[in-house]
């Protein structure tokens, strides 16, 4: 044991105490009340399949809160479903593809928005089309359109009309607003570039062949897909098309988000409105 401990340049004692302690198995932690979150806990991962810890914390504490019961921890939140295999599987890869490494988030709504569209395969070959805009400061989806067929450039001329009408009204921006996307036909036609410059906006279109410059507009569709459509029934176009609506106003009330401390988009709006002037 000496020749051990001074070759390893530490005190017998603690050499000898690490020895006596290696046998036994370490004791699971717990906490007073672990018991009684369990329940909570399941249901809402079994509802929400594809959250992880911390955005099935910001759910809890969002129920609790209107209980008057205080927060938790999202270390809690993250032991528990350890210790009761309700973990996402961990993600070890890496994205295939070039980086980008320019700004797309705006510090302010209403500067930037980005717009995009995406396909939904249905389980009898059938496929439907979306298109989307979104604001990329509070993250909220302001107006969607899908189709059975293609995405034309009408369908997102009306997109850009709904989307300047549900932020500003029937005045229009007081400001010219920036619209990011592809370079898809149905954004490139004339007729849409000029539509657009008359309702205030300011088309911005990414380099060729570099989609990760709309990163924010490909992020979106990739959790919509993994959170809503994957964990969903499609079995037809005429399905899919009737939970449409649901899943977006899910998406804008309910989704926990990193970049909003964890609130859904219209939470962070709400919570970044000033309040209205008390009358004395």
């Amino acid at each position: 044991m000496k020749r051990v401990a001074e070759t390893l340049e530490v005190s017998r004692s603690q050499l000898s105490e690490r020895l006596r302690r290696a046998g036994k198995p370490r004791s699971t932690y717990s906490k007073v009340g672990d018991v009684d979150l369990l329940a909570p806990l399941r249901s809402l991962v079994d509802e929400r399949p594809t959250y992880d810890y911390r955005r099935v914390t910001a759910l809890m504490n969002r129920e609790r809160l209107k209980t008057g019961l205080p927060r938790l921890n999202h270390k809690r939140i993250y032991r528990l479903m350890s210790q009761n295999g309700m973990l996402l599987q961990r993600y070890t890869g890496k994205p295939p593809g070039r980086a980008h490494d320019g700004k797309i988030i705006t510090i302010r709504p209403n500067l930037r928005w980005t717009s995009d569209g995406f396909e939904i395969p249905c389980w009898n070959s059938q496929v439907v089309r979306v298109a989307f805009s979104l604001d990329t400061c509070d993250r909220e989806v302001m107006a969607w359109c899908a189709s059975t067929g293609g995405i034309g450039g009408e369908m997102i001329r009306d997109l850009m009309l709904e989307s300047v009408e549900r932020r500003f009204g029937s005045h229009g921006p007081t400001q010219p607003v920036q619209w990011l996307s592809d370079n898809g036909s149905c954004y490139r036609a004339h007729e849409t570039i000029e539509f657009a410059e008359r309702l205030g906006l300011v088309p911005c279109f990414t380099p060729v062949r570099s989609p990760q410059s709309n990163g924010m507009a490909e992020s979106f569709v990739k959790t919509f897909k993994r959170d809503y459509v994957y964990v969903h029934d499609r079995p037809d176009t005429q399905t899919v098309l009737s939970q449409l609506s649901a899943w977006f106003e899910d998406y804008n009330e309910s989704h926990p988000h990193k970049a909003l401390q964890m609130k859904s988009p219209r939470e962070f709006i709400r919570s970044s409105q000033p309040a209205a002037c008390p009358v004395g």
